[in-house]
């Protein structure tokens, strides 16, 4: 199971979190594996994944789960490549974007020049949503606003958060795409992200990574 509802961590090896910049928008996918078991997921697979992919299969891993911290094209472009490589592999995101990954405009691909339509989510997630690999639970955050089914993925035990396109190093997600909204997303930074410890590692949707605690220092965009 990787979906299940919310359980105490427990005290063991933190998760293996391995990233690669994919395509011409740099976009961070992340490979998480747990130890003591060879599941892993692959999160956000954008253009031409093939790296990761080769990655997966030479450390022996077998991903159970592609997961989507939202549904615009950068992240969701390569989702097609890794079914071909691992079918059957289930798709978390957010059920705000149910129908994103299968329309151009609303994943933005149309407004590039290039429409994709990709698989979406299989399995749907909300706020609090606990996601079990191996020992590990990650908590489900949501943390809308540059897109409306923007989704955080929280493991305390191990002070790590993948963000999307939330939050960056400096930085914040752009909030003029449809769909997008300003407001909505500095409550995600102010409320959300920023309560959490600031030793926090932040795993962004693209660029190098952060802390919580950095960021509420000295990110200009949004202040605690």
């Amino acid at each position: 199971m990787v979906h299940t509802p919310g359980g105490a961590p427990s005290s063991h090896a933190p998760p293996a979190v391995r990233g690669w910049a994919l395509g011409p928008f740099e976009t961070n996918c992340y490979v998480v594996a747990a130890a003591g078991t060879t599941d892993c997921w692959i999160i956000d697979p954008g253009l031409g994944p093939g790296e990761v992919i080769d990655a997966v299969r030479r450390d022996g891993l077998g991903p159970v789960a592609i997961i989507l911290t939202h549904a615009h094209l950068d992240h969701v472009a390569g989702v097609p490549e890794v079914l071909r490589a691992f079918p059957g592999v289930q798709i978390i995101g957010h059920e705000t974007e149910r129908d994103w990954p299968g329309d151009p405009e609303l994943n933005l691909s149309g407004g590039y020049g290039f429409p994709i339509s990709v698989p979406g989510a299989t399995k749907f997630v909300a706020d609090g949503d606990s996601l079990r690999i191996g020992a590990d639970n990650w908590r489900v955050i949501h943390t809308p606003g540059h897109s409306p089914g923007g989704i955080t993925l929280y493991n305390p035990a191990a002070g790590v958060a993948i963000v999307g396109d939330t939050l960056f190093a400096g930085s914040i997600g752009r909030s003029d795409f449809p769909g997008s909204d300003e407001a909505t997303l500095h409550s995600s930074i102010r409320e959300r992200l920023y309560t959490l410890p600031d030793t926090t590692r932040v795993l962004p949707g693209h660029g190098p990574e952060t802390t919580i605690g950095r960021e509420k220092r000295a990110n200009p965009f949004v202040r605690p």
